[in-house]
Parts: C-alpha cells; sequence; structure tokens
C-alpha cells in the first residue's frame, strides 16, 4: 500500500513539473540558506568548548565602578593567578597569558611570530594537542619553546624541528620542545608559538604590580567547586593585596561563554556577538517558513485541480487518512529532493561563504550532525509544508466536488491570505533591515576620525630602531620617502590602553575617568594631522621638560571640568604630568561608539613607529625606500609594515558582514515569495480565464484586466507592510541601540522598503496578468 501512495505521489509531482519546479526551487533555496546558516551558527557556538575540561575552565575578570558604572574587563594583574591558585583550594590550575610579537630565527632565516608567553600548565589545561613533546614538560624548561604546525612547516620545511635550537627575539636560545597540531578555528587563542613564564622574568616585564592589568589569567575549578560559591571568597582578593589601593573585584566567568556573552552592563553579561546569532538564528527559520508557505499557498491553489481526484477516490472508499498521508508523502518528496539538491549547492557554496564570514566553515559528512541537521530539516519542511494542503484537500465532499462546486469565495481563500501577508511581511522586515544597517555602516564610515589616516604605515620598533630612532626618522625624513615620522607606545588603528584613578586640583572626590592612554615624543600631531585647539603639541627634541609633558582631547577636558587646562598637573602613576595642549577629539576605538576622554604622555616607552608617505612619491618607491633604512639599521629583521587606512576598515568588518548577509538573505526570500506569487497569479489567471475573456469582449482593455487581476495581490502586499512596519522598527531599534554612535530611524527607510517590495511583486504579479489579458477571449470560451 505505501508502495503505490509513493507511486501515486511521484507521478503526481511529474505531471504538475510547472507547479513542482516552482515548489522544488523555493525548497532548495530555503534549505540551502538554512543549511549554510546552521554551519555557521554551530560553529560560533562551539568556541572553546572542545577542551576536555571546558565545563571547568575559567578566565578572571575585574569588576569596579568607573564612570559612575559597573565595568567589567578580562585582563588581570600578573600576581593574580599565584595568589588565587594559593589561597583557594577550590582552584585546580592556574594559566597566565600575555601575546608579544617577537623575532624568531632558525638559521638564516628570521620571520615575526606571534607568541604567548605562559606558564608551563597551559598544555595540561588547554586540549591544545601536541604531535610532539610531552603536555606536561613541554614547557617547564626556562628555554623551551613550543611552535606550532604551520609554523613549523615555515620555519624548518620539512626538517623535523624537535630539539632543534632558534633564536628569540634576536638574543636568546632556546630548543624546541613540542610541536603542537594546528590550532582549531573555533578558539579565542591564536599564536605562532609558547615561551614560558620565566622569559618574561628574564626580560624583567614581570611586574608584581596588582594595578598593572596587562595580563589574561584563566584557571580550572575543582569537579566539585561552585563558581558561585568561589565568585564570592575571591571577590575582594585585589583590595586584600594592594591594601586597599586598588577599588577592584574579582569574579570568574566561563571561557566558553566568552566568544558569543563577552559584553558586560553594570556588572552583568549583557550580550555581545549572540545578538548576531540569535538574530541569524531567527533568519534561518524564517526562511525556511517563507518556503514553506509558498508550498502550502500553491498546493491550495491548485485544489480545483485535486478536487475531482479527492471526490473520485472518496467515492471508491479512500479514507481522509489515506488522503491525508497521499499529500504528505508528495510534500515529503519534493522535501527530500530540495535536501539532495541542497547539500550539493551548500557543498559548492560552502567556500565562498567561508569567505564572506571569515571562518574556517566546513562539512564534516562523518558528523551525526548534519544527518541529524538535514534529516530534522527535511521533516520539518516536508510536514510543515505539506500539512495545511493535506488536511485542506482531503476534507472536500465527494457530491460537492463531483458537480464542480468548489467553494472559491473569501472564505475558502483565508489561510492562503493569511499565510502571503505572512510570507511578505517577513520579506518586508528582511528589506528594511539591510537599508537600516547600510546606513548605519556608512553613517559611521562618513565620521570624521579626526585625524589623516591616508598615507599613513606604521611598524614595529624591533631590534635597534628602538635605540636609534632619531637616526632613522632623520634618514626617513631626508630619503624622500616620508614627510613626518612620530613613535607611540599604540598604533592608532585599536584602543587597547586606558586608566584611571588620576588626580587633579580642583577634582571632584567622586570621579573617577576612565582615560585613553597613549605616549609619543614629538611630531604625533603633525604625522597625523591632529588638530590642534589649545596650547602646543609635545615635542621632546625642543622641550626637555616635555618628559613629564601631557596632551588632553577635548572630551578629557570636558569631563574633568577643566576651564584652563594648560599648566594643571595630574597625576598618575606617581609622576606629575604638565597639561602643554589640548587636541580635537579623534577616533581609537570603534567609529560606531563615543570619543572616551584620552590623555597622551611626553613618555619615552613607545615601541610604534609611525610613518606619513610623502605624497609626491609613488608608494611603492616609498616603501622600497623606508624597507633600505630599516633594514641597514636592523639587518636581522625583516621589514614588516601595516597601512594604518585598511586597519581602520577592519573595525567595521562584523557589521558589514551583518549587513551583506542581510542583504543576501533578503534577495533570497524576495526569490522564494516572488516565484510562490508568480505560481499564485499563475493558478488565479487560469482560474478566472472564462472572466478575463467575457470581460474582453465587453470592451475591457488590458490595462483594466491587469489591474483586476493585480489588485487582490497588492492589498495582501499592503498589509504585510503595515503588518511588518512594527515589527522591524522594534528589531532595528533594538539594533541600533548597541552603537552609540548611530543613525536615527526615518520613515522614508521604511516607506522605500515597502515600495520596494511593492513594485517587485507588482513587476511578479504583472507578468502573468499580462498574459491572461493578452490571450484571444476565443481560445477561453471556445468551449462553452
Amino acid at each position: 500500500m505505501l508502495r503505490n501512495y509513493f507511486k501515486t505521489a511521484w507521478r503526481s509531482l511529474l505531471h504538475n513539473k510547472v507547479f513542482s519546479i516552482i515548489n522544488l526551487a523555493g525548497l532548495t533555496v530555503g534549505l540551502v540558506c538554512f543549511m549554510l546558516l546552521a554551519i555557521w551558527l554551530r560553529h560560533e557556538m562551539s568556541y572553546d568548548r572542545f577542551h576536555e575540561k571546558s565545563d571547568r575552565l575559567y578566565m578572571a575578570y575585574n569588576k569596579a565602578t568607573l564612570d559612575n558604572q559597573v565595568n567589567c574587563w578580562e585582563s588581570s594583574p600578573s600576581p593574580l593567578g599565584p595568589a588565587l591558585k594559593a589561597e583557594f583550594p577550590e582552584i585546580d590550575q592556574m594559566v597566565r597569558t600575555t601575546g608579544e610579537q617577537f623575532l624568531f630565527a632558525y638559521g638564516k632565516l628570521a620571520l615575526n611570530g606571534s607568541c604567548f608567553i605562559t606558564d608551563s600548565s597551559f598544555l595540561s589545561m588547554f586540549s591544545f594537542p601536541l604531535l610532539q613533546g610531552d603536555k606536561y614538560t613541554a614547557l617547564r624548561d626556562a628555554h623551551g619553546v613550543v611552535i606550532t604546525e604551520t609554523f613549523a612547516k615555515k620555519m624548518f620545511g620539512n626538517e623535523n624541528p624537535m630539539n632543534k635550537t632558534v633564536k628569540i627575539n634576536n638574543t636568546t636560545n632556546f630548543t624546541v620542545t613540542g610541536v603542537l597540531k594546528e590550532l582549531p578555528a573555533n578558539t579565542v587563542f591564536g599564536f605562532d608559538y609558547l615561551l614560558p613564564w620565566s622569559f618574561l622574568n628574564e626580560m624583567g616585564w614581570d611586574r608584581q604590580y596588582w594595578g598593572n592589568n596587562a595580563f589574561r589569567t584563566y584557571v580550572t575549578l575543582k569537579p566539585d567547586a561552585s563558581v558561585d560559591a568561589v565568585n564570592k571568597k575571591i571577590a575582594g582578593i585585589t583590595r586584600k593585596h594592594s591594601g586597599g589601593h586598588e577599588k577592584v573585584d574579582v569574579f570568574l566567568y566561563p571561557l566558553s561563554q566568552y566568544h558569543l556573552h563577552n559584553k558586560f552592563a553594570e556588572g552583568h553579561p549583557a550580550g555581545g556577538r549572540i545578538e548576531i546569532v540569535n538574530l541569524f538564528i531567527a533568519v534561518a527559520f524564517s526562511i525556511l517558513l517563507i518556503a514553506c508557505i509558498n508550498f502550502m499557498n500553491l498546493s491550495t491553489a491548485r485544489s480545483e485541480k485535486r478536487a475531482r481526484e479527492v471526490g473520485v477516490r472518496k467515492v471508491v472508499g479512500a479514507g481522509k487518512s489515506g488522503l491525508v498521508l497521499q499529500f504528505l508523502l508528495e510534500s515529503m518528496l519534493l522535501a527530500i529532493t530540495s535536501f539532495v539538491l541542497a547539500i550539493v549547492l551548500v557543498t559548492l557554496l560552502l567556500p565562498a561563504f567561508s569567505q564572506l564570514t571569515r571562518q574556517q566553515l566546513h562539512i564534516d559528512f562523518a558528523h551525526p550532525f548534519i544527518w541529524l541537521l538535514g534529516a530534522g530539516a527535511t521533516l520539518l519542511t516536508g510536514l510543515l509544508a505539506g500539512s495545511y494542503p493535506a488536511f485542506y484537500l482531503s476534507s472536500f465532499k465527494p457530491i460537492v466536488v463531483l458537480k464542480q462546486k468548489i467553494v472559491t469565495g473569501k472564505a475558502s481563500v483565508t489561510p492562503r491570505k493569511v499565510l502571503v501577508v505572512t510570507q511578505f511581511a517577513c520579506s518586508t522586515v528582511f528589506i528594511i533591515a539591510t537599508i537600516v544597517i547600510y546606513f548605519q555602516i556608512r553613517y559611521a564610515q562618513n565620521r570624521d576620525a579626526g585625524y589623516n589616516r591616508d598615507n599613513i604605515v606604521y611598524a614595529g620598533l624591533s631590534g635597534q630602531l628602538g635605540d636609534k630612532f632619531d637616526a632613522v626618522k632623520n634618514d626617513l625624513l631626508t630619503s624622500g620617502a616620508a614627510v613626518a615620522v612620530c613613535k607611540t607606545n599604540q598604533s592608532l588603528d585599536n584602543a587597547r590602553s586606558n586608566s584611571w584613578g588620576l588626580n587633579w586640583p580642583g577634582k571632584d572626590p567622586n570621579a573617577n575617568i576612565v582615560f585613553d592612554m597613549m605616549a609619543t615624543t614629538g611630531d604625533f600631531e603633525k604625522t597625523f594631522d591632529i588638530k590642534m585647539t589649545l596650547g602646543r603639541a609635545i615635542d621632546g627634541k625642543n622641550f626637555p621638560t616635555d618628559s613629564t609633558a601631557c596632551m588632553l582631547n577635548e572630551s578629557a577636558v570636558k569631563a574633568m571640568g577643566l576651564k584652563q587646562p594648560l599648566g594643571v598637573l595630574i597625576d598618575k602613576d606617581f609622576v606629575k604630568w604638565h597639561v602643554v595642549g589640548v587636541f580635537k577629539d579623534f577616533v581609537w576605538g570603534s567609529p560606531l561608539d563615543v570619543t572616551k576622554p584620552m590623555m597622551i604622555e611626553g613618555a619615552d616607552w613607545s615601541n610604534i613607529i609611525n610613518i606619513r608617505l610623502n605624497p609626491a612619491r609613488s608608494t611603492q618607491a616609498s616603501l622600497a625606500a623606508i624597507g633600505n633604512i630599516f633594514k641597514a639599521y636592523n639587518p636581522d629583521y625583516p621589514f614588516e609594515y601595516n597601512f594604518l587606512d585598511e586597519k581602520y576598515a577592519r573595525k567595521f568588518r562584523d557589521v558589514q558582514m551583518m549587513g551583506t548577509m542581510a542583504k543576501l538573505f533578503a534577495a533570497l526570500t524576495i526569490f522564494i515569495s516572488c516565484i510562490g506569487l508568480l505560481g499564485l497569479a499563475s493558478f488565479t489567471a487560469v482560474q478566472r480565464s472564462r472572466e478575463i475573456g467575457i470581460r474582453k469582449v465587453l470592451g475591457a482593455s488590458v490595462q483594466n484586466i491587469v489591474l483586476l487581476l493585480s489588485k487582490e495581490f497588492l492589498w495582501l502586499i499592503a498589509i504585510a507592510f503595515a503588518v511588518a512596519l512594527p515589527v522591524a522598527w522594534y528589531m532595528m531599534n533594538g539594533w541600533l541601540l548597541q552603537y552609540n554612535y548611530r543613525i536615527g530611524l526615518s520613515w522614508w527607510m521604511f516607506a522605500a522598503g515597502g515600495t520596494a517590495l511593492l513594485l517587485i511583486a507588482f513587476g511578479s504579479v504583472s507578468y502573468q496578468a499580462i498574459r491572461a489579458a493578452v490571450t484571444n477571449p476565443v481560445k477561453t470560451l471556445k468551449t462553452e
């Protein structure tokens, strides 16, 4: 019996090729979108969950009230980890990390590699498998280095790197004690090699100061420990060891939550990347739902054609359950076929989708998740798409359908109208979202950064460059490759340093302002074309006392309440800094955020050289000249540099990715909706072919016929637009609220979205309407 059902279902699909192709196209596109998003979502939600101790792995966070707000941050002081391990028995292991960029040399080959300086328990705490070496002892040797598989191939080629002697930072010999398997893509960690913590002590960088939050601390709890109980115990550890000077509380936060939930508000998790993930979960199911709605609409629209079949089968003894099974099998066959096609398309499209999301996505066909996902999506699609048509068509009464008295009034099509409205309401929301995201990105990109980032390259002051900076600077200027040069302790591509607890005359005792911090020795304003609004810039060459000078931005002057800032003494880190100038605010952090108070010190602890290229020369010629100068002073180090404008553009990557994905899935949603609308219009035109013929005989024009056939659908689109408006406003208003620097929602954005969808829908409907309107009425009326 079941075999007969399958045979009948297959013949029905082949007999109605246009209907089947339209449904197959809609379901396939829907499944492709759903599966691509599901693969990406699974990758996003799997970050650092592969560690064997992932359920016990935590990061140490700090919490303090600053600027009248409770702030949380994941950097911590060096002595925190050992103190936690020594004082609290619930702590099983602890690891500290700090990232550095050192020259890694073997023989004549030298590369700048990204390294983690960390404690010896790193490899036993985290599940990064070693291809060679022992995870318990590899980092115990004071001069042992563990390298990744990829970096080993770069440095050693086909040689076995184990026990090879390499030179780090062009000063210290290390022995390769381990080779790590390539790091997985779904981890927040990224490095080329690991160095033991003792190397930090050798360089004198391990400051045992509880106010120096320059490291990250990770711990594992013992299996029976409660993180809530531990957090209550450890909260005051920084206050205790700093004698109350550092008014900071400590708490542990799950490492597995960090990638998606790293945004805090008033001391509590408040989202992060999970907001994007949740949004696209909704998008994935919405697209699948729209594809299913297409199937329902087209199936019920064909009710007259299937009615006689239902009547005859019921007369010869078919029950309702058998008919329901028959129609569900038809939808399941289409869903299974769509799934097969979707798997092929997903395999072909995944490399491009990986490039779009900037993630290393792949389909692991050996993993049960893929097949459970496929089976679940197929079953859901088949049942959801076929359920309403199955019960609707199987409910026809034989005596009515065999007398050709199918009711086609308003009541019989109400469910279909609801589905069309739902479908196009979703499409409208996607279109409006795409418009809002586009203009928010453009608004931020067009924001005045406050400095000129064109023609600027920067590089690290490695090797001898730092000690011979003045000579290097002079050669760069006299060579004609550069028109301005300065050094800073941070690059301008991203904010990485801040401080608080500063004091000055007249300070509000309740104020605790967080300042972005940077250091320079001179020519900062010339190199970056910073506008000075008061006083002068730091100039250590002509003003020797500028070693304790500082500049403030306008936001800092306002936050500090200074009416006459020049000459004011600011107490920071036991040094009294005197203000020599005020500069116009510039964007150092996110272009989507407000500018924070900023202080630039005249201290000479800079490690970045910033070069404004000569616009009169070609970039290639200038870079070649700079490379030669660097090589002359630093022959052992490769010349590696970054363009500031390219780094600045990367700040928009996440929101641009979101915008591109929104555009892509909005277009696919509209495509699915419109092919369904095209099918509905086609069946409507066939249903009303005799009516159209009579109207044409009585003098109706083509325009009259097109308007007659289109107006019902256009009314449904208008209703969908009305339904979508509040939903789109709520979603996009909530999305914009996460940015301090944002556009306002304008009426024209919603009007543009509705108009665009209306025109697209009208184009889909009018094609079939025009075909019906120009048909010779003789052909449609000759059978009467």
